[in-house]
């Protein structure tokens, strides 16, 4: 049999335990033997006291009624009948009520056997018959045998037990006592034979069943003694003896014999009243006296017997308890040596398993220097199995140290060279990204220009990637912030840094600015999410981006139509996204939740993932206000910027639209925002263009563009119509109707726009345009060299419909976008109010073509 204890001290205490228990039982069992016989002794004699004395008095009582109520029936007439009867029922109420009283206590019951107590209770229950039984004595409703079976049946049960109380373990003696009991019942015979004569001498008469009831009764008595007198020892047989051959004993024997050779007719005139009193009255009290000395005799002869036996109890007991205690002992001292030295075994193997190496792995991880002499010192343990044990335990602990310490030296060799090779990546992309830029400026070819702008936004995208490997390689990013950015700005260009940003719809945004230090994770975290919605979702549906302020931050929800995920597989992301667990290179499917959960838990940010009700996955992403600054107050109204941008983009045909965006520095520098460079790892970009813009950025408002008067490409004419104008969203994410549009022409102006000075003349249509220096500003803004400002010219006539713009005149308008938000914030220390009033003035009413359709999608806070 194995034992499955859950520890060894509980083992060790079991193995020492059986042993000692089972000699605990044995000694426990001789001593019971042994004090069961001595308590047995001082039991009878306490129960002899108080039980058996007065259950032997009650049965003398109820053997006086009984005969005096057989009188009585036998003739009712009789003036001291009735008076005896009455006398000898108030003395078996005395004797049934003692008897009782020591019945019901506990202390002597409780010295009884179960067979005992039983009989106990039948003895007490026979005498509670006895007012049912005097009831109908006195009322002469029953027969003489009736009432003689009554009351032998009452007196019965006391016999029974005095037999059962009489009990020893010592075989011989309590034959002796058994005997002495049954000797002494044959009182009892010889009482019912008094009780039967005594009616039938005051009646006259006899029945048969009388008269075989008194013949039984001779016979019960005599088998009695015949049977036991031998088993008694010789001092109680020779009392009795002597009295059975004296004259009283014989006496009662003749008269006996005569009355039962009589017969049921002749029973009442076979012996003489007088005679037969005597005899019967005289037999009874020398046998209850005969009895006593019996009891005597046998008592005298059992003290010898306890006492001996006590001694050997005690004897037995002593020896047997000092070899438990001294078991005790030993089992104890050796059973704690050996959980003292198990323990400290425990104990340094848990210091181990859950101290020294944890923090060793944490100090690894955290890229401290770690001494294998100090995390795991050598210790000394005995020489014995259990030292044994120990020393193995400590070299196995030093052995993980320093195989923990090599492979964290490892795992620093490889993230360094992935970071090495990351940040010549991003160097590379850097050099890349200024070579297009240079490219698209000189190129003058449509076609090519759209390829260096798919090109430019791939190389956004890997510079993306390599800086997903510097985060997951536990570096920072070398770009960073000083100022806060409009967080409708960060998610912008979040989109731009996601390869199908065309399918992104972000909501309109309250005005709340990012902390710069945070600006670049939480564009990295963004995108990372956007392009895992786009991924995993139909080409054909669309991403929601939206969010609103919380109590404890700003809540961003991306929104994706996909097949979502299991319980299972959504209950794992988010304990990834929540844990930040380490990364395992075999886990490589996963990159995505491995960067957003390092970004998320650098900068204090909480992302989950939840079903969607579109039936894709919502990514939710809440920003603590700490990392929130409140922006500028929004006015709801659209920015010229924001529309010349979207008037922009339209022109840029379908196989064109996948350039849009850029990564998180290409849309900033398209917004005049310049991140914090490291250095040591990548140069610095100055006056950086996108030629694929994020959504709309927030500018200061510029001066209007002026309506050309001729087709001529050159002029910086209004915008025309989109090819594919987007879906004007309102707050509330509800598609709102399209905005009707005015006739082309002369006639649709709501008054002679402001004129503009002539711009040089540029390349041919077919060619890209040149820009031309304050071309795209207002006259009142424009500049001599001198720095004065220029003089509006006189309104031109505005000539015929204006063409759809070719991606040429889209690149210099952006270009001048472009310049003109740069300048902008370089003169932001003009009043507000004055380049405010400067482009009221020289903004043209919207007419025909250049009349916008829609805003797009969160117009920017």
């Amino acid at each position: 049999m194995r034992f499955r204890g859950t520890t060894i001290r509980r083992k060790i205490v079991a193995l020492l335990l059986i042993p000692l228990l089972s000699l605990t039982a044995l000694w426990a069992f001789a001593a019971t033997l042994t004090g069961s016989q001595v308590w047995g002794m001082l039991g009878i004699t306490q129960t002899v006291d108080n039980l058996a004395h007065p259950v032997e008095d009650a049965i003398g009582a109820v053997q006086g009624e009984r005969r005096a109520a057989l009188v009585f029936l036998a003739d009712p007439r009789r003036s001291d009948a009735r008076t005896a009867l009455l006398s000898r029922e108030s003395t078996t109420d005395k004797a049934v009520d003692l008897l009782n009283t020591q019945a019901a206590s506990s202390d002597n019951r409780s010295n009884l056997s179960s067979e005992s107590k039983r009989r106990l209770d039948l003895v007490t229950k026979g005498f509670g018959t006895l007012d049912a039984l005097r009831s109908k004595v006195v009322d002469g409703t029953i027969e003489r045998i009736d009432a003689y079976e009554a009351y032998n049946a009452t007196v019965d049960p006391g016999y029974g037990f005095l037999a059962s109380i009489n009990t020893m373990e010592n075989i011989a003696i309590d034959r002796q006592i058994r005997a002495l009991t049954s000797v002494v019942q044959a009182t009892e015979d010889i009482s019912r034979e008094d009780a039967l004569m005594a009616a039938a001498i005051t009646a006259g008469r006899t029945s048969p069943q009388e008269q075989l009831a008194f013949t039984y009764a001779v016979a019960e008595q005599r088998a009695h003694y015949r049977d036991n007198l031998d088993r008694l020892g010789a001092e109680e047989r020779s009392l009795f003896d002597d009295f059975w051959n004296g004259t009283d004993g014989q006496a009662l024997k003749t008269a006996e014999d005569k009355v039962v050779a009589a017969g049921a007719a002749g029973a009442p005139r076979a012996a003489d009243r007088a005679a037969w009193q005597k005899s019967a009255s005289t037999a009874l009290t020398d046998l209850d006296e005969i009895a006593d000395q019996a009891r005597d005799v046998q008592k005298n002869r059992v003290e010898p017997f306890s006492i001996r036996l006590m001694v050997q109890a005690g004897a037995a007991g002593g020896l047997g308890l000092i070899a438990v205690i001294a078991t005790v002992i030993v089992s104890v001292r050796i059973g704690r040596g050996l959980i003292r030295d198990l323990s400290r075994l425990r104990k340094d193997a848990q210091e181990v398993s859950g101290t020294r190496l944890p923090r060793v792995m944490r100090r690894l991880a955290a890229g401290e220097e770690v001494d294998v002499e100090t995390e795991a010192p050598r210790l000394e343990y005995s020489p014995d199995e259990v030292g044994q044990v120990g020393k193995a335990l400590n070299t196995l602990q030093r052995a993980a140290v320093e195989a923990a310490v090599r492979q964290a030296d490892m795992r620093k060799g490889v993230s360094e060279v992935f970071v090495n090779l990351a940040r010549r990546s991003q160097v590379l992309l850097h050099r890349q990204l200024t070579l297009l830029d240079a490219m698209e400026r000189r190129t003058e070819d449509p076609r090519e220009l759209g390829d260096l702008f798919r090109l430019d936004h791939m190389t956004t995208r890997m510079r993306r990637h390599a800086e997903g490997l510097v985060i997951l390689s536990g570096a920072v990013p070398s770009r960073q912030w000083r100022k806060p950015v409009q967080l409708m700005d960060v998610v912008r260009a979040a989109v731009a840094e996601v390869e199908d940003y065309e399918r992104v719809e972000v909501r309109r945004l309250p005005r709340l600015a990012v902390t710069g230090p945070a600006v670049a994770d939480l564009t990295h975290l963004i995108a990372e999410l956007i392009e895992n919605a786009t991924v995993f979702s139909p080409p054909h549906t669309t991403v929601q981006v939206h969010g609103e302020p919380v109590s404890n931050g700003f809540a961003l929800e991306v929104d994706d139509r996909g097949l979502g995920l299991t319980p299972d597989a959504m209950l794992e992301a988010n304990l990834r996204l929540a844990e930040t667990p380490e990364f395992e290179l075999s886990d490589t499917d996963r990159l995505g939740l491995f960067v957003v959960s390092r970004l998320a838990q650098r900068q204090g940010v909480r992302v989950s993932l939840r079903p969607s009700p579109y039936g894709g996955t919502t990514a939710v992403v809440l920003v603590p206000s700490a990392l929130l600054a409140e922006g500028a107050a929004d006015t709801g109204e659209v920015r010229i910027g924001e529309l010349e941008l979207a008037k922009a983009l339209g022109d840029i045909t379908d196989e064109d639209e996948d350039v849009r965006s850029r990564t998180t520095e290409h849309s900033f520098r398209q917004w005049g925002l310049t991140p914090d460079r490291d250095e040591q790892h990548e140069p610095p970009r100055e006056h950086r263009r996108h030629a694929a813009p994020a959504p709309a950025p927030v500018v200061q408002p510029q001066p209007a563009l002026s309506a050309g008067t001729s087709g001529d490409p050159d002029e910086l004419s209004v915008l025309p119509r989109r090819r594919r104008p987007p879906v004007l969203v309102a707050e509330n994410g509800r598609s709102l109707a399209e905005v009707p549009r005015q006739a082309s022409g002369p006639a649709a102006l709501a008054g002679p726009p402001p004129s503009e000075p002539a711009a040089p003349s540029g390349p041919a249509p077919q060619s890209l345009p040149r820009r031309v220096r304050q071309a795209s500003l207002a006259p009142q803004l424009r500049t001599d060299s001198t720095g004065e400002t220029e003089r509006p010219t006189a309104p031109e006539t505005p000539g015929g419909g204006s063409p759809e713009r070719t991606p040429e005149e889209i690149r210099a308008r952006m270009s001048s976008i472009q310049r003109g938000w740069q300048r902008g914030r370089r003169h932001s220390e003009d009043p507000p109010d004055v380049a405010r009033a400067a482009t009221d003035d020289a903004r043209p009413a919207p007419t025909g073509d250049n009349a916008p359709r829609s805003i797009t999608e969160g117009n920017g806070p």
